[in-house]
């Protein structure tokens, strides 16, 4: 009861980001689509389904296609559980997404160690926060030791590495999504 269940996409969310990434206006995409700003506002509202064939008019406007606006729709819930599958503790390094979807948050649970001498940069900020264990993390050439219940936030483009500090480690990485546009603030 209340778990996620396969329900309908919400486009809109999607055809908005795609336009605004190519910083278009919806007056643009309207004389690309054939379609009216009504009926394109509509959509980026979720007030309005778009046909197939309509769908199709915004993709080529937008310069992608209807299958990748759909895979990166949101879906028409607010809610959605993820359960645990075992809590039982292995001695392999794992790693879990903690929200199924395509969406602005992206969250991991990492235990155990993984490939320590991997390097990550990422486009958008995240939040590491140690559940069990301790980690040692570099970043921008200072080295840190995390333990129970510490976070570390990095901000997008901080070059970092970690490792496992103590067996039964686990980490929640909490992440901007890449597709989204969060290190540079355009002015309007």
């Amino acid at each position: 009861m209340g778990d996620h269940k396969e329900q309908s996409l919400r486009v809109g969310a999607a055809v908005r980001r795609r336009r605004r990434a190519l910083e278009l206006t919806l007056a643009v995409v309207a004389e690309r689509s054939g379609l009216s700003v009504p009926f394109l506002s509509q959509v980026e509202n979720d007030r309005a389904r778009p046909s197939r064939s309509s769908l199709e008019k915004v993709a080529d406007a937008l310069r992608t296609t209807a299958v990748e606006l759909l895979a990166a729709a949101d879906p028409a819930c607010s809610v959605d559980v993820v359960r645990c599958e075992s809590n039982e503790p292995t001695p392999e390094p794992q790693m879990r997404s903690l929200v199924r979807g395509h969406h602005q948050m992206h969250a991991s649970e990492f235990t155990g160690d993984h490939d320590a001498g991997r390097e990550f940069q990422y486009r958008n900020d995240q939040l590491l926060y140690v559940a069990d264990g301790a980690v040692e993390i570099e970043a921008e050439g200072r080295a840190y030791r995390l333990g129970r219940g510490d976070t570390l936030y990095l901000t997008g483009g901080v070059r970092h590495r970690w490792r496992a500090a103590e067996p039964d480690t686990r980490v929640l990485v909490v992440a901007v999504a890449e597709h989204i546009e969060a290190v540079h603030d355009k002015p309007r």
